[in-house]
C-alpha cells in the first residue's frame, strides 16, 4: 500500500509505483515489504507464509535478499529497491491472477439458454395456430385465436424465470446463515458436482503459529527442567521460536542468571546460566562444540540444548516445534469423504517433510510441497486436466500467493477471517470464520438447491406442456390456463424456498 522512502535523511510514504530501482526503503516491524531489494541494515526475520506458504519466519540480514508481500516481524530493515514495482514478487502474482481469471469458464444459467430457443418458439406457435386452422381447414378464427391466446398465458415461463433464481437466492441465503459467502448462483451450481478438492498448508490447514508439539529430555533430565531452561536461554530472543518456547513454559522465564548472551545467526544462542555456558540452536550447533547429539527421526523443528563442559559437552535434550492442526480439521477431512469427495490434494510452499506429515495425519491422497505461486498453478492446471465429464475441482486457501490458483480452480475457497485481500478478492466462496467443516455443509446447501432447481424445472414444463396440448386442443379453458402459470408459479416459489433450510451435514 505504501513505501517509506528514505531520501536526504527524511522518510516519507510514497505509492510503491514511484519508487524506482536502487533508491532506499525503510521496513519497520509489522509492515510489509513493498517492493523487492537487497537489506543494506538491520537483521531480522520475514514472515513469508502467504507469498510462499513456509511457516517457519526466514531471517534476512545485510547483502541478502527481501521479497514483496513478506511481513517484517522484528527489526527494523533498511532496503535498496533492485526492481521496479511492475516487476516485483506482488506484482507478477496479480498478473497470474488476472491470466487466471481470462481462462476460467463460467456456468452459463439454465434461464438463459431456455429462454433463448424457448420463448421464440412458443410465440410461433402460437400465431400458427391463431392462423392455419381459419386459413386452411375452415376453422373459426374467433375460436383458433382463443386458443391462441390460452396458449399464450399458459406458456408463459414465469414460474421458470422466479422460481429458478430464487432457488439459487434461497441456497445463497443458506450458506449465508452458516457465514459462508457465495459470489453468484453458477458458484453454487459448480459446487454440487466438487469431486477433488485441494488445500493450501499453511493458514488454511493449520495455524500458521508455532506451538511447543514435544519435549524430548536426556537421561537424567526432566521435561520441566528442559523447559526452563529453553525458556531462560530465549527469553531475550525475537525469534518466533523463543515465543513458542516461553508460551510452553508458561511461567515468568528469569533472565537474570543469563549473562553473555551470543546470538549465532542461521543456528542457535551460546550463554551462560548459572556462570556455566549453553548451547541452544540446532545439530550444527551442538555439534561444532564438540556436544553428540543422538539421532531424532522427529518432522518438525528441534530446537537442542547442550551444556558446555571442559571434555566436550552434554546433551540435555530437544524440543519439538512445530505448526498445529486447526480445531476440527479431521472431523472436517471425515465428513468431506462422506460427501463424496473422492480425491484429496495439498499445495504448499512449505518443506516436503513438514507437508508430509500433516498429509499422513489427514488421510490426504496427494502433496505437493515447495511451491512457488506459479507452480501451484501448474499443478492445479494438470488436476482439472485430468477431471472427468462434469466433475468440479475446488481450491481452498487464504495467502496471497493462493490467489492465482484460486482463480484458476472451478471453484476457489478463501478463508475470510484470516484471509489475504487478495485471496478473498479472487475467490468464489468465503469462510467468514475459517471452518473447513462449513465446506461440507456448504456442498449439502449446494445440491439441495440443485435439486429443488431440477424439480421446479420438470414440474412447471410438464404441466405446461401437458395443459398446452389440451389447449391446443380446446380441450383447456383460460382457467386452467391461468393455472398452468400463476399457479405453477407459485407452487415452484414455494418450493424454492425450501432451500433457505440449512440441511444436516456430517
Amino acid at each position: 500500500e505504501y513505501a517509506n522512502l528514505l531520501r536526504d535523511g527524511e522518510i516519507t510514504e510514497e505509492d510503491p509505483e514511484d519508487v524506482h530501482v536502487d533508491d532506499i526503503i525503510v521496513i519497520k516491524p509489522g509492515e510489509r515489504v513493498p517492493l523487492d531489494g537487497i537489506v543494506l541494515e538491520g537483521s531480522s526475520f520475514l514472515d513469508t507464509s502467504s507469498l510462499t506458504g513456509e511457516s517457519v519466519p526466514r531471517r534476512v540480514q545485510e547483502g541478502e535478499e527481501a521479497l514483496s508481500g513478506c511481513i517484517n516481524t522484528t527489526d527494523v530493515l533498511k532496503v535498496r529497491v533492485t526492481k521496479e514495482y511492475e516487476d516485483s514478487t506482488v506484482s507478477r502474482i496479480l498478473e497470474l491472477v488476472e491470466n487466471a481469471s481470462s481462462r476460467k469458464a463460467k456456468t452459463e444459467n439454465f434461464i438463459t439458454r431456455f429462454a433463448k430457443y424457448y420463448t421464440p418458439a412458443v410465440t410461433i406457435a402460437a400465431v400458427l395456430l391463431a392462423v392455419i386452422p381459419p386459413l386452411f381447414f375452415q376453422g373459426s378464427w374467433a375460436e383458433w385465436i382463443r386458443r391462441a391466446c390460452t396458449f399464450l398465458v399458459i406458456s408463459c415461463p414465469c414460474a421458470l424465470v422466479i422460481s429458478v433464481p430464487l432457488g439459487f437466492f434461497s441456497g445463497i441465503g443458506a450458506a449465508s446463515k452458516l457465514g459462508v459467502l457465495v459470489k453468484g448462483s453458477n458458484v453454487l451450481e459448480a459446487l454440487a458436482d466438487v469431486r477433488t478438492m485441494v488445500f493450501d498448508k499453511t493458514g488454511t490447514l493449520t495455524k500458521g503459529e508455532f506451538r511447543v508439539a514435544e519435549v524430548l529430555p536426556a537421561d537424567g533430565q526432566t521435561e520441566e527442567n528442559l523447559l526452563k531452561t529453553a525458556a531462560q536461554l530465549e527469553a531475550f530472543s525475537t525469534h518466533p521460536i523463543a515465543a513458542a518456547l516461553l508460551a510452553a513454559y508458561g511461567k515468568d522465564a528469569d533472565a537474570s542468571a543469563v549473562s553473555q548472551v551470543e546470538e549465532i545467526a542461521g543456528h542457535g544462542i551460546r550463554a551462560k546460566l548459572d556462570g556455566e555456558e549453553y548451547l541452544i540452536g540446532n545439530r550444527k550447533l551442538l555439534e561444532e562444540s564438540g556436544i553428540k547429539v543422538p539421532p531424532l527421526a522427529k518432522v518438525g523443528t528441534l530446537v537442542l540444548l547442550g551444556k558446555k563442559e571442559e571434555a566436550g559437552g552434554s546433551y540435555l535434550g530437544a524440543i519439538l516445534i512445530r505448526d498445529n492442526l486447526k480445531e476440527g480439521t479431521k472431523e472436517a477431512f471425515r465428513s468431506m469423504r462422506n460427501a463424496g469427495i473422492e480425491n484429496t490434494v495439498m499445495l504448499s510452499g512449505d518443506r516436503k517433510e513438514a507437508a508430509a506429515e500433516i498429509a499422513g495425519e489427514l488421510g490426504i491422497d496427494s502433496v505437493y510441497a515447495e511451491l512457488l505461486p506459479a507452480d501451484k498453478v501448474q499443478c492445479m492446471e494438470e488436476l482439472l486436466q485430468a477431471q472427468k465429464g462434469k466433475e468440479k475441482t475446488a481450491f481452498v486457501g487464504d495467502g496471497l500467493n493462493d490467489a492465482p490458483v484460486l482463480m484458476r480452480a472451478d471453484i476457489g475457497i478463501a478463508m475470510g477471517a484470516l484471509g489475504s485481500d487478495a485471496a478473498i478478492e479472487a475467490a468464489d466462496i468465503v469462510l467468514m470464520d475459517d471452518e473447513l467443516g462449513k465446506i461440507v455443509k456448504s456442498i449439502a446447501i449446494s445440491r439441495k438447491t440443485m435439486r429443488i432447481v431440477r424439480e421446479n424445472i420438470v414440474f412447471a414444463l410438464a404441466v405446461k406442456f401437458a395443459v398446452l396440448i389440451l389447449g391446443a386442443l380446446g380441450l383447456a379453458g383460460m382457467w386452467l390456463a391461468v393455472f398452468a402459470d400463476v399457479g405453477v408459479a407459485v407452487i415452484a416459489i414455494l418450493n424454492s424456498m425450501r432451500a433457505l433450510r440449512v440441511p444436516n451435514a456430517s
